[in-house]
C-alpha cells in the first residue's frame, strides 16, 4: 500500500473529492491503488478493449445495500458477484467491469477502503478486470454512504442459454441453501442476532458454471438464473410466464438452513421470497439431473444442490407447490418489494 493510500484511511469523503480537481485526483489514485491488478490502469475516458467474437453480453447493475458492510461481505462484494453471475447465467464467459460510485460526503475512507479490497479480491477470484470507472461526490442526506454500479461484458464460447430453450419435463435445479443473504442482512441490520449462524452466500458463480461445463453436454442445462431479488418465487414466476407452462415445485425438497427458517418464521418471510447472491435455479433434461447434481456437487458453491421441482406440461402461467401433506397450492407473485435494499 502506498504512503498516500494510508494517509487517506483515517480521513472521510468531503464535497471537494467530487470536483475534478486535485482531491479527486487523490482519492482516483487511492481507489487504483488499492484495486491493484485488476484494474487496468489506463486513465483514458473509454477503454479499448480485444474482443475478437460475434457475441458479447453485456449486463448492468446499480447497488444500494443496507447496510452496506455487513458480517461476511459488503457492497463491494455483491456488486462483483451480481454482475458476474448475470453474465455467467446465459452462458458467458465474464471479461470486463466498470466500477461507478456515488459516495456521501462524511463516509469514512476506512470503509470505502474495505469494499475496494472486496472489490478486488472477488474480481480476482471471478477473473474479471475493473476497466473504466467513475466517482461523484454528494452532499451529507442525499445518498446513504456509497452506492454502486456495475456494468459486465461477456463473451460467448458457446450457444447462448435462454428461457425458452426450457422445455416440458425438464427438472430445476437450486445450487444451494436459499434464503440466507436476506436473513443475515435484516438480523444485521435490526440487530437480531441471527448473523453469526446465518451468513450471506454472496458467491461469484462463474467458476462453478464452468466446472459444470466441463462435466456434462452443453445441451443438458437448457437455461439459468442467478436467485436473487425477489428470491426463487420471482424466477420460476419468470420461467413460467415465458413458457406458458406451470411448474411444479415440492416444499420438503426446498434447501432451507434449519437457522433460516426459524428467522424467517419469526420475521413472517416466505424463505422462496427471500433475495440471495450465490445461488442458482437450473433448469435441466431430466435424463441429465443426476449428472448435473453430480457436477454441481464437485463444486465448493454447489455442494447443497438439489433437485426442487419439474416444468408440467399443463398450459398457464401459475408456479404450485406440493406441501408436506400433500396438498398443492399456488405460490401468488408478489406485488411488490418485500424487502427492500438487500442487494
Amino acid at each position: 500500500m502506498h504512503a498516500g493510500t494510508e494517509s487517506l484511511l483515517d480521513q472521510h469523503i468531503v464535497l471537494d473529492h467530487g470536483t475534478g480537481a486535485r482531491l479527486s485526483r487523490e482519492l482516483v489514485e487511492f481507489v487504483v491503488d488499492v484495486l491493484g491488478d485488476v484494474y487496468t490502469g489506463e486513465m483514458e475516458d473509454s477503454a479499448v478493449l480485444p474482443i475478437s467474437v460475434g457475441n458479447i453480453a453485456m449486463t448492468t447493475d446499480s447497488f444500494v445495500v443496507d447496510p452496506p458492510v455487513f458480517g461476511n461481505g459488503d457492497i463491494g462484494k455483491i456488486a462483483i458477484c451480481g454482475t458476474v453471475n448475470d453474465l455467467a447465467v446465459v452462458g458467458a464467459q465474464p471479461l470486463y467491469l466498470t466500477l461507478a460510485m456515488i459516495l456521501e460526503t462524511g463516509l469514512p475512507i476506512g470503509v470505502l477502503h474495505r469494499v475496494l479490497v472486496s472489490v478486488r479480491e472477488t474480481a480476482i477470484e471471478a477473473g474479471v478486470k475493473i476497466v473504466a470507472g467513475d466517482t461523484k461526490v454528494v452532499g451529507a442526506g442525499e445518498a446513504d454512504g456509497i452506492f454502486l454500479n456495475t456494468t459486465g461484458i461477456g463473451v460467448f464460447h458457446e450457444k447462448p442459454k435462454r428461457m425458452t430453450d426450457v422445455r416440458v419435463g425438464d427438472r430445476i435445479i437450486v445450487s444451494g441453501p436459499i434464503g440466507n443473504h436476506t436473513i443475515h442482512l435484516l438480523s444485521v441490520r435490526e440487530g437480531l442476532g441471527f448473523e453469526q449462524r446465518v451468513v450471506s452466500d454472496c458467491a461469484p458463480l462463474n467458476g462453478m458454471i464452468d466446472a459444470l461445463r466441463s462435466k456434462v453436454p452443453a445441451e443438458a442445462v437448457r437455461s439459468m438464473r442467478d436467485v436473487t431479488r425477489g428470491g426463487l418465487s420471482a424466477v420460476l414466476h419468470e420461467y413460467s410466464s415465458a413458457l406458458d407452462r406451470t411448474l411444479r415445485i415440492e416444499e420438503s425438497a426446498l434447501p432451507i438452513d434449519h437457522e433460516t427458517r426459524m428467522a424467517a418464521d419469526m420475521l413472517g418471510i416466505d424463505p422462496i421470497n427471500a433475495a440471495n447472491e450465490g445461488c442458482l435455479a437450473l433448469f435441466v433434461a431430466a435424463e441429465d439431473a443426476d449428472s448435473v447434481l453430480e457436477a454441481l456437487h464437485s463444486h465448493p458453491y454447489g455442494t447443497r444442490a438439489v433437485v426442487v421441482g419439474e416444468v408440467t406440461d399443463r398450459p398457464g402461467k401459475a408456479v404450485e407447490m406440493l406441501g408436506a401433506d400433500g396438498r398443492l397450492r399456488e405460490i401468488e407473485e408478489l406485488q411488490g418489494a418485500e424487502l427492500p435494499r438487500l442487494c
